[in-house]
């Protein structure tokens, strides 16, 4: 017999659990029908992988062909504790490399400045001069190991001095292949590690996307990347259209330097977070795909197929990994790792499930590339191309996210284009909007974020498994290091480079890149090659907008 409450008194027992409910809208904006049937969705039954627009994938053969580079983004400390990383990742079957750099390295400040000090080591690995670069990559053939660099506002000077330890490992430089970040434009919207005004960091990224053409033809120069708008609060839509209107305008600067659109457009490459909606995600990267080689061949008139290959690489993980309960994080980037290989991602690297608030250690960053290769080798998803091709549901999607996607490029194109809109601070206002809109969704329950706002627990404590611990006394050994190198170095090599790079900065026809190798060769600093093009170029000034 069931047992009641007697009147009067009091029932204490708990509510029950708030059981959330299935949105039918994207964050995007676009809404999800119910069922997507087959006249609601386009004929693509002639698309073919490899061939244009791409929408199937840039390859005919896919990942059966050649399977995604593997990457974990690894970086700590000094550069000897980092090459361990490097080689235990190696080890356990990773297929390439991404250097994470500490920030001091990103902003162009050496180890020893005021304002470098606090953060020596911090986030990434400290890399401030050649000297760095060749115990980074001791033990390491960079002929046959692909490498990845998540830099920007020094990115010339990082690709630089890579060239310089190639060139010191007697390893020919067309044999180099990776990729370096190398995207100011976003800096400047999402970021924040630029250090020169726009025009000068336009004319620095065409500069050594030229010479990286010339020198370096299996290397990207750069990858516009829409990951960084991603995460600071741009919606999936919003990140593709900012990274393909930051491409057009670094198509457009180097086309005004007569270089050939089609030889250093095929040397483009792109770089996108991805986050936890499986469909948007996947249909994300289609649609980009197609619009690309749409867009290079119509405003640019390119017609070689491999200029119009839209190659990528993604970060599974970042803002959508959570500190409460963090091992769900294992399973979120399972997820986004699945969408990513959905998508036709050329090269992956999987967060570890305790980034969210700490340098993964040994442990998590195995997991994270034990994902990779459960989903490579076991899933079965990389057997044939573009599984999801032909779904009413993908296809339509893929044909909405496009539309989209073009129409916030035409509102930046209305607004004055990307530079103008980045320099007023119209773009860095919109994501800020965004980022608040993410944020009130979540505290108000709209957004499901499994172990924060919704199935959590009164009494959880969150178990953050092994901590990683940061060496006490790797930033006074960096210091020292830099001391050394001051002392050993020829001081009068440094003085001659560093003048014939001012030189170079103070006119506008001669490339920079040489006299950066050059900088690097004589075991100048990052600090000092920055200082160096500071004094004829200024810093940025960022705008503010209420």
């Amino acid at each position: 017999m069931a047992q009641t409450t007697p009147a009067g008194d009091q029932d204490n027992s708990a509510p029950p659990p708030v059981t959330p409910k299935i949105g039918t809208r994207l964050r995007s904006g676009i809404e999800i029908p119910t069922v997507v049937t087959a006249d609601m969705a386009p004929d693509r039954s002639d698309d073919r992988p490899g061939e244009y627009p791409f929408t199937r994938g840039v390859f005919d053969t896919g990942y059966t062909g050649r399977l995604w580079t593997i990457r974990q983004y690894s970086g700590f400390g000094t550069a000897e504790e980092t090459n361990e990383r490097y080689h235990f990742l190696l080890d356990g079957g990773q297929t390439g490399l991404s250097v994470a750099l500490d920030l001091p390295t990103q902003c162009g400040y050496d180890p020893v400045d005021p304002m470098a000090r606090s953060e020596v080591g911090k986030v990434g690995v400290s890399l401030f001069s050649l000297a760095e670069a060749e115990i980074l990559f001791d033990g390491i053939d960079l002929g046959a190991i692909s490498t990845s660099f998540t830099i920007n506002g020094t990115a010339a000077i990082i690709y630089a001095m890579y060239l310089a330890a190639a060139d010191r490992k007697g390893v020919p430089r067309e044999k180099l292949t990776g990729t370096i970040q190398n995207d100011i434009l976003k800096e400047y919207v999402a970021r924040g590690t630029w250090i020169f005004p726009v025009k000068p960091s336009m004319r620095l990224i065409a500069d050594s996307i030229v010479y990286s053409v010339e020198q370096t033809p299996r290397f990207n120069p750069i990858s516009i990347a829409g990951a960084h708008v991603r995460d600071a609060g741009a919606t999936a839509v919003e990140e593709m259209a900012y990274t393909l209107a930051n491409g057009l305008a670094y198509v457009e600067e180097l086309r005004k330097r007569g270089s050939d659109v089609a030889r250093f457009a095929a040397r483009l490459s792109f770089f996108f977070y991805v986050h936890m909606d499986l469909f948007e995600e996947a249909c994300k990267f289609r649609a980009g795909r197609r619009l690309w080689a749409k867009l290079l061949r119509e405003r640019f008139g390119v017609e070689d197929e491999k200029a119009l290959r839209f190659r990528f690489g993604v970060v599974c993980g970042g803002s959508s990994l959570t500190a409460g309960q963090p091992y769900n994080n294992i399973v979120r980037v399972g997820i986004e790792n699945l969408a990513a290989v959905l998508g036709g991602a050329q090269s992956i690297f999987t967060c570890a499930y305790d980034e969210a608030f700490q340098i993964p250690t040994e442990f998590s960053a195995e997991i994270a590339l034990r994902t990779q290769q459960i989903v490579a080798y076991e899933s079965g998803v990389a057997r044939t191309v573009d599984p999801l091709g032909g779904s009413h549901f993908v296809e339509w999607l893929t044909d909405k996210m496009e539309q989209e996607i073009l129409t916030v490029m035409d509102e930046i194109d209305d607004y004055g284009g990307v530079i103008k809109a980045i320099e007023d601070g119209f773009l860095q206002t919109r994501i800020a909007r965004r980022a608040r809109e993410r944020k009130q969704a979540t505290d108000d329950q709209e957004r499901v974020v499994v172990g924060e706002n919704f199935f959590t627990r009164e009494d959880q404590k969150p178990d953050y498994g092994e901590v990683f611990k940061v060496n006490p006394k790797a930033a006074d050994a960096i210091m020292q290091k830099y001391e050394d190198l001051k002392q050993r170095r020829d001081d009068s090599a440094v003085e001659v480079s560093l003048a014939r790079l001012q030189q170079a900065a103070a006119g506008e026809s001669e490339n920079i890149m040489p006299y950066l190798v050059e900088c690097c060769h004589a075991y100048a600093t990052v600090g000092e090659m920055v200082a160096t093009m500071k004094k004829e170029w200024g810093e940025f000034q960022e705008p503010v907008r209420f």
